[in-house]
């Protein structure tokens, strides 16, 4: 896999690049501090990943970000920035990764380790059997959106169709790939990729919108710092 990185602060592009060329078999590909030639760049090169500053001269990071999220070949993004406050507009625009600075070794490292599993998706074991209207019917395991406990059986969601499947929510879970399903309630397991707003709730816990789904879906007290960790919030 290959990056780009754009960010206005050279001393911050330094530490990133030392961090993804120590920790990574992520190969840098150019870097930026203009985030109009950056987008020049990534239409015409095509990264895998672009690491991407929010606070940017003339195309601020979430505008970039906007753009290249309609791309036919979409790149991970991952902001990298001082603020806090837009996490849920970079969600929104399915971004991969929050990362606030400064930056934290464990918290880099933790990032890259995940893209690099996230290269492996099409390596994850890619299909799955679910029961519909007493018929075996097989789908994509990366096309769940989401799966709900109901008495002994799961019900999966996937773009708004409810299959079965025959188990406990615990069991079904265990057949899904961990670095991109989350059990964010006893009831509920989610695609962390389908996440497309993160909704402050009560008692400091999140409900979730799902792409291609209605419904939203909790995250209890008891998830709520693993979840923190995972979405970089």
């Amino acid at each position: 896999m290959n990056c780009v990185v754009v960010d206005d602060e050279a001393p911050s592009r330094e530490e990133l690049k030392y961090f993804i060329n120590s920790f990574s078999n992520i190969k840098v590909m150019d870097e930026f501090d203009d985030s109009i030639k950056a987008l020049e760049y990534i239409e015409q090169n095509k990264p895998d990943i672009i690491f991407l500053d929010i606070s940017m001269p003339k195309l601020d990071g979430i505008a970039l970000g906007k753009i290249i999220s309609h791309f036919s070949k979409k790149p991970l993004i991952i902001f990298i920035t001082a603020h806090k406050d837009y996490a849920v507009e970079a969600f929104e625009i399915h971004a991969y990764d929050y990362i606030l600075k400064p930056y934290s070794e464990e918290r880099i490292v933790s990032t890259l380790k995940k893209i690099e599993k996230h290269s492996d998706k099409k390596n994850v074991s890619s299909k799955i059997t679910l029961w519909k209207d007493n018929k075996m019917m097989v789908r994509s395991i990366m096309d769940i959106s989401y799966c709900e406990a109901k008495e002994r059986e799961t019900l999966v969601y996937i773009k708004g169709v409810q299959y079965n499947v025959n188990s406990s929510i615990s069991d079904f879970y265990k057949k899904l790939p961990k670095e991109f399903f989350f059990r964010s309630h006893r009831s509920y397991v989610i695609n962390t990729d389908k996440i497309t707003e993160i909704i402050p709730w009560f008692n400091n816990t999140f409900m979730l919108k799902l792409q291609g789904e209605e419904v939203d879906i909790p995250v209890s007290r008891n998830n709520i710092t693993e979840f923190k960790q995972i979405m970089g919030i």
